[in-house]
């Protein structure tokens, strides 16, 4: 999701820039709300300058970090590299989809509507 390699992470976690945490078996494990932190910071300090002029029909793989659903409608918010896109669905879609937050997920952008695709 990051797209680092493991030697990154381990220099990350002893330069105190990404907390990891250890499984039973000693395995690092990188919490999703760290994944989502990096790749917020990632946005901010370094957008794209060409996004501005890219084509309207774009496909965006990321990773769900917001999920806000009532009985009716659904906001998801998709971090794709320094793109923060948001998807407005039907509740039903995201149920039916088993979208959470932290899968990976492909952003198709046309237009005006973003629709959000998933492996299963």
């Amino acid at each position: 999701m990051l797209g680092v390699t493991v030697e990154t992470l381990r220099r990350w976690e002893v330069e105190g820039r990404l907390r990891i945490v250890r499984s039973g078996g000693g395995q690092r494990l990188v919490p999703i709300a760290e994944v989502i932190r990096l790749l917020e910071q990632r946005r901010r300090d370094n957008p794209d300058p060409r996004a501005a002029t890219q084509s309207a029909r774009n496909r965006f793989a990321g990773v769900v970090t917001r999920i806000e659903a009532d009985r009716v409608a659904a906001v998801v918010e998709v971090l794709a590299g320094p793109h923060r896109i948001v998807s407005l669905m039907t509740a039903e879609a995201v149920a039916e989809m088993g979208l959470e937050v932290g899968d990976p997920a492909v952003c198709v952008v046309k237009a005006t509507n973003v629709i959000v695709e998933t492996s299963r």
